[in-house]
C-alpha cells in the first residue's frame, strides 16, 4: 500500500495530520530506530515522540537515515513531540524544546504537545527532582501560563501546531478560554475498554480532534495484574475480527479512525507495523461499532499516573 493511501486530516489551524501513525513510547534503545525506519519504510509519515520515552536521539537517527537515503524528504514527515513535565516553568519552555529538536535532528516540530497538565520541579533537564521519600516534587506552575509559552514557539516557527495531552474537559476550557492559539488535538488513553466518549465528544464540539494511545491498552504494560482481561484476546473483538477477515489490532485501529480519531499504535515489529496499515480498505459496520462500545469498562483506564492524583490539577 503506497504511503499516500494515509489518509490525513485537517486539524482547526489548517493543516493537517495523518490519522494513523507510529508511537514511540516503550521502545527501547537498540529497537526504535529500526522501527521508525521500517515504518518510514512502509508509509508512515507521522511520527510521535517524547522526551521522556529516552530514545528521541535514536528516533532522530532513523529520520536523518530515511531522509538520506531518499526515502523520504522532511516536509513529508509529520513528527510530533512533548513538553516534559521539568519544563513548565515558562521560561523554560523552548530550552525543552531545543533538546527535542537537537535529538530528532530537525529544524521544527509539526506538532508539539504539554504532555500533562502539571509540572515537575526540575532537578536537571528531563530529571525530576525527588523528595527525601524518593518521590518525585510536583510544582503549582499554571499549565496555562506554560500554554501561553507553548505559543510563542508557533510565532518563532519551531513548532507548526500546539496541543494538549492527558487533558480533562474542564482543563480544555481553560485554555480555551485564555489561549491566543487553540490546541488542535487533546492525545489520551483510548480504546474500547476505556472509550473515552465525553472527553470525545466535548474535543469534537471544539473542534479539538482526539489522538488515542495506547488503543490496544498497553498489553505491555508492566503493572498489570494477570486477571486483568487482555483486550487483544477479548472475545468480541476476535469474532469481529474474523468477520473481516483482519487482526484484531486492525479492527482496534479502525474503530478509533471511525470515530475521527488520530491514533499511533507502537510497535517495533516492521510486520506489526505493515500489518497495523491495513485498516483503510474496510470499514466496520454500525452493529459492530455498537458490540465495540459495550466494552468500555468503569476501571478501563491503564495509564494513572497516581502519585500525582492528590494535586490541584490531576486530570483523572
Amino acid at each position: 500500500m503506497a504511503a499516500a493511501e494515509i489518509p490525513s486530516v485537517k486539524l482547526l489551524d489548517g493543516t493537517s495530520i495523518p490519522v494513523l501513525g507510529l508511537g514511540t513510547w516503550k521502545s527501547k534503545p537498540g529497537e526504535v530506530k529500526a522501527a521508525v525506519e521500517a515504518a518510514i519504510s512502509a508509509g508512515y509519515r507521522h511520527i510521535d515522540c517524547s522526551p521522556v520515552y529516552e530514545n528521541e536521539v535514536e528516533v532522530g537517527d532513523a529520520i536523518a537515515a530515511k531522509i538520506k537515503d531518499g526515502t523520504v524528504t522532511r516536509e513529508k514527515l509529520y513528527i510530533v513531540s512533548k513538553l516534559w513535565q521539568t519544563y513548565h516553568e515558562p521560561d523554560d519552555v523552548e530550552a525543552g524544546l531545543k533538546v527535542t529538536l537537537k535529538d530528532l535532528q530537525v529544524e521544527y516540530l509539526d506538532l508539539y504537545l504539554m504532555h500533562f497538565p502539571i509540572g515537575f520541579k526540575q532537578q536537571s533537564g528531563h530529571t525530576s527532582a525527588r523528595d527525601a521519600n524518593n518521590q518525585i516534587i510536583t510544582t503549582d506552575r499554571d499549565y496555562v501560563d506554560t500554554w501561553k509559552a507553548m505559543e510563542k514557539l508557533v510565532e518563532k516557527k519551531l513548532v507548526r501546531s500546539i496541543g494538549v495531552s492527558n487533558f480533562n474537559e474542564k482543563q480544555i476550557d481553560r485554555i480555551l478560554e485564555n489561549c491566543t492559539i487553540k490546541p488542535v488535538t487533546n492525545q489520551v488513553e483510548c480504546h474500547p475498554y476505556f472509550n473515552q466518549k465525553p472527553l470525545s465528544d466535548h474535543c469534537a464540539n471544539k473542534g479539538i480532534i482526539l489522538t488515542a494511545y495506547s488503543p490496544f491498552a498497553s498489553p505491555d504494560r508492566s503493572w498489570a495484574s494477570p486477571d486483568e482481561p487482555k483486550l487483544l484476546e477479548d472475545p468480541a473483538l476476535v469474532a469481529v475480527a474474523k468477520k473481516y477477515n483482519k487482526t484484531v489490532a486492525n479492527i482496534l485501529l479502525r474503530y478509533q479512525i471511525e470515530r475521527g480519531h488520530i491514533t499511533i499504535p507502537k510497535s517495533v515489529s516492521p510486520d506489526r507495523i505493515t500489518q497495523n496499515k491495513q485498516i483503510f480498505d474496510f470499514k466496520l459496520e454500525p452493529s459492530d461499532i455498537s458490540q465495540i462500545e459495550k466494552l468500555n469498562r468503569p476501571d478501563g483506564r491503564v495509564i494513572l499516573m497516581s502519585f500525582c492524583k492528590d494535586h490541584k490539577y490531576y486530570p483523572f
